[in-house]
């Protein structure tokens, strides 16, 4: 019998956002990609439908689990929690609530003859679900004085990043004002691995949709820029969501500056945790973010499989898509700003 206090499940709507995100704030185990207005981003720029779940209690809000459906000519048909982020998931205030959100995101993934279900999550959402554990997230602690994260680096990472500077190396930050040369590196550096670009509308729409929350970094060795990252701020924890640099100063390793002065200013700021972006485990960007004494936090990678009977294999080190990487590196530039917002909305 249906009670007053029953836990309902629904397709939230933008008339929720404000409730969503308050909930966020109050909630420990909440994260910048969990956030409602990614909802607008994903929908308007990749053209994917968003099933952002909502658990209420009396009207209150218990729990949220954003899903993104994706139809893609490459892959399939899948839902996700995060797509094109670093991860996602759900935030409720018990298992049995998570357990429900799950079990109306499996309905969901079945009525719209999803091949799967994939739940990208900072923690373990069910012991039951298959599970893939390729990924980590490096993080690092900050501490409000700057100096005492310096003091703790190993004398030759110090010496590094002075190296770095004396290479007429320095770092500004800011947003709109930096999209282009931001935009140009990283479509540089994606071609360089392989990998297609999104549409720079797509990083001016986050900056507008997250005003407070977002910052761009740039590294330029007199006035040319280098190295760049983009980040994101969620309570007290920044979140390093893209980063790239060219290959033709690779020599100079100005990422040395780069995080260094992002990690000052996340000190200087008030945040207490950085994370430093999703890693492949045993992957030389692993390596590099251990210099900084970051430390590896499993991610967990799990899957409710509708059409399929195993783990789908959706990474650069799949066999299957080698070639196709190898031929991406050797296209013009031009040609993967043209083609690549064609081709990224497919690839979570």
């Amino acid at each position: 019998m249906n009670g007053v206090n029953e836990i309902k499940i629904r397709v939230a709507q933008d008339s929720d956002s404000i409730r969503w995100d308050e909930f966020l704030i109050r909630h420990d185990d909440s994260n910048f990609y969990q956030k409602f207005a990614w909802k607008k981003v994903i929908e308007e720029n990749f053209r994917h439908k968003c099933f952002f779940l909502i658990a209420e209690q009396n009207e209150e809000v218990k729990g949220v689990f954003p899903l993104v459906f994706i139809s893609s000519m490459l892959f399939g048909k899948m839902m996700c929690s995060m797509p094109f982020v670093n991860f996602g998931s759900i935030a409720s205030e018990s298992s049995e609530i998570s357990d429900q959100l799950i079990a109306y995101a499996r309905k969901l993934t079945e009525d719209n003859d999803a091949d799967y279900l994939e739940i990208r999550s900072l923690t373990s959402v069910s012991d039951q679900l298959p599970t893939s554990l390729h990924k980590i997230s490096m993080s690092l602690d900050l501490d409000p004085d700057p100096d005492t994260l310096w003091n703790n680096f190993k004398s030759k990472h110090r010496t590094n990043i002075r190296r770095v500077y004396k290479e007429n190396i320095h770092v500004k930050q800011g947003r709109h004002e930096l999209l282009d040369d931001f935009y140009e590196l990283m479509a540089e550096s994606w071609k360089f691995l392989g990998t297609p670009i999104y549409r720079k509308k797509l990083f001016r729409d986050i900056l507008d949709n997250f005003p407070e929350d977002t910052r761009i970094f740039i590294a330029y060795q007199g006035d040319t820029p280098i190295a760049t990252a983009f980040n994101g701020h969620f309570k007290q924890t920044i979140e390093g969501m893209w980063a790239g640099s060219l290959p033709s100063f690779k020599r100079l390793q100005p990422n040395y500056v780069l995080y260094w002065e992002m990690m000052k200013d996340g000190c200087e700021t008030g945040f207490r945790h950085f994370h430093l972006g999703r890693s492949t485990t045993g992957s030389g960007a692993e390596d590099f973010k251990k210099k900084w004494n970051a430390y590896p936090r499993q991610l967990y990678w799990q899957y409710i499989l509708n059409n399929l009977e195993e783990i789908p294999q959706l990474n650069v080190k799949n066999p299957k898509y080698e070639m196709a990487i190898k031929v991406w590196r050797k296209l013009p530039l031009s040609l993967t700003k043209v083609l690549g917002p064609l081709i990224s909305p497919s690839i979570p």
